[in-house]
């Protein structure tokens, strides 16, 4: 019995992944769609949002009915609820994504971004793929040290969202009121995108040590535990 429980715990663990690498697909396709003004891929973008909301409504209630049978205690518990919370940032990064689907179709035949912005959004959306697809290692490996790196990795997207707008307020802009305001969103998706990414990682830290990672302080030394020893099973 207790074999199969953990097996239930791995295949919420594998859900978590495979949507984290989807909503990372999603978004790089968005970014292709809204920079290269093609519909035919937006649409695909826009319409798969449906799989990941179906993707979160599955692994929710695996893990409600695994609440129910089994009424998981400590570690066990901590794992399942902390994954809940996990699939609700990802099923917003997917939203996200589908949001930059969105400002593509709504600018077709035209790219929403100037042509001298393109290269700044090409940066955001590449990294945004970086950061999920690091996220997914995460979930995967339960490595402390690579989700604490992430959250000085997002410190790359808060500066290109600097950049954006000191496009924005500079008043050589020539781009008009409604560029100026796809640009604001599309800077704002693609910041929220890597801090649920952040998000995710800083999940992973509190279920591995049981500690917030704003409280969490790396060990060293011979004596220090193995990463993932604290968490039992979530290694």
């Amino acid at each position: 019995m207790r074999d199969a429980f953990h097996e239930e715990l791995d295949a919420i663990s594998d859900s978590l992944v495979e949507m984290a690498r989807f909503v990372g697909s999603a978004m790089g396709r968005a970014t292709t769609a809204m920079l290269d003004a093609d519909l035919k891929l937006a649409e695909s973008v826009i319409e798969a949002d449906v799989k990941v909301d179906a993707m979160q409504r599955d692994l929710e209630e695996s893990a409600i009915a695994l609440l129910a049978r089994q009424q998981p205690v400590a570690t066990d518990l901590r794992i399942v609820v902390t994954s809940l919370r996990m699939s609700a940032d990802l099923e917003r990064c997917g939203d996200l994504a589908q949001h930059v689907a969105k400002v593509a179709r709504l600018r077709f035949p035209e790219s929403a971004v100037p042509r001298d912005l393109q290269a700044t959004i090409l940066s955001m959306g590449q990294l945004a793929q970086r950061l999920m697809a690091k996220a997914a290692e995460v979930l995967i490996t339960k490595d402390v040290d690579l989700a604490m790196q992430l959250e000085r990795d997002d410190d790359e997207m808060d500066e290109l969202h600097r950049t954006l707008f000191r496009h924005l307020l500079d008043e050589r802009w020539r781009h008009g009121v409604e560029t100026a305001v796809d640009v604001t969103l599309l800077g704002r998706y693609y910041e929220r995108f890597a801090d649920h990414a952040v998000s995710i990682a800083r999940r992973v830290v509190y279920l591995v040590t049981g500690e917030y990672a704003d409280e969490f302080q790396p060990e060293s030394g011979p004596e220090a535990p193995a990463r993932g020893e604290a968490a039992g099973t979530a290694g």
